[in-house]
C-alpha cells in the first residue's frame, strides 16, 4: 500500500464562493496529524484538540482515559481555491494514520486514538462516504477500513503545550519514531501539495 495506489476522490466539495472551510479529522496521536497537514499548500492552520465529547472532559489527561468519548481530532483551515475537502482525505487515508486499525494507531490504544472524520454538515458527510466507497472498490487496504463518520457537534481546542508539539520537540523519541516518518512519506509521495516558502 503506497499513496501512489490511492486515487483522487471522484467526489469532492466545490470551492464556491466560501474564503476558508475548516475539516475535523481524528486518526490517532494529533501530534502526528497536525504535522502532516500543516505541510499541505492552501492549509491556513491546524489546531489540535477533542471532538465527540463534552466540553466538561475536553481536556488531555481526561481524555487519556479512553472513558469521555473524545477522539484526539485536529481542525485544519484551508483554503477551498487552492485545496479541497476530498483532496485533504486523501491525505488523511494515504499518509496521515492507518484508517484500518479500530480504536488505535500502533501501540497508542483506546477509542480516543480512532479514526473518524467528524463533518460539519451534509456535503462533508456525503463527500466522505464516497471516498470511503472507492477506496473500498479499488481495494487499496486488504483489512476493512474502520473510519468512522460522526457528525461535529464541538471542537475542543488541546492545551497550548499540543500545539506545533512535534516541530518544537524534534528529537523527542515519539516524534522521531512515529510522527517524522509520517511527514516523510508525505514529502516523498505529494511533493506538488506541499506549501511553497511562500506559504509559510
Amino acid at each position: 500500500m503506497t499513496p501512489s495506489s490511492f486515487p483522487d476522490p471522484a467526489v469532492d466539495m466545490p470551492a464556491g464562493d466560501a474564503a476558508e472551510r475548516t475539516a475535523v479529522l481524528a486518526g490517532g496521536c494529533f501530534w502526528c496529524t497536525e504535522a502532516v497537514f500543516k505541510e499541505l499548500a492552501g492549509v491556513r492552520d491546524v489546531r489540535p484538540g477533542y471532538a465527540g465529547g463534552t466540553a466538561e472532559t475536553a481536556d488531555y489527561r481526561t481524555v487519556c482515559s479512553g472513558t469521555t468519548g473524545h477522539a484526539e481530532a485536529i481542525a485544519i483551515t484551508y483554503d477551498p481555491a487552492r485545496t479541497s475537502f476530498g483532496m485533504l482525505l486523501k491525505v488523511f487515508f494515504s499518509v496521515a494514520h492507518d484508517p484500518t486499525q479500530l480504536n488505535r494507531q500502533g501501540n497508542d490504544r483506546g477509542p480516543q486514538y480512532r479514526s473518524a472524520v467528524f463533518y460539519a454538515d451534509e456535503d462533508e458527510k456525503r463527500v466522505a462516504e464516497a471516498y470511503i466507497a472507492q477506496l473500498d472498490a479499488a481495494g487499496v487496504f486488504t483489512a476493512p477500513i474502520a473510519t468512522t463518520l460522526e457528525p461535529l457537534e464541538a471542537f475542543y481546542e488541546a492545551e497550548d503545550y499540543h500545539f506545533d508539539y512535534a516541530a518544537r520537540n524534534p528529537f523527542q523519541p515519539y516524534i522521531v519514531h512515529i510522527s517524522a516518518p509520517k511527514v516523510d512519506k508525505l514529502r516523498r509521495a505529494y511533493p506538488e501539495r506541499l506549501k511553497s516558502g511562500s506559504d509559510a
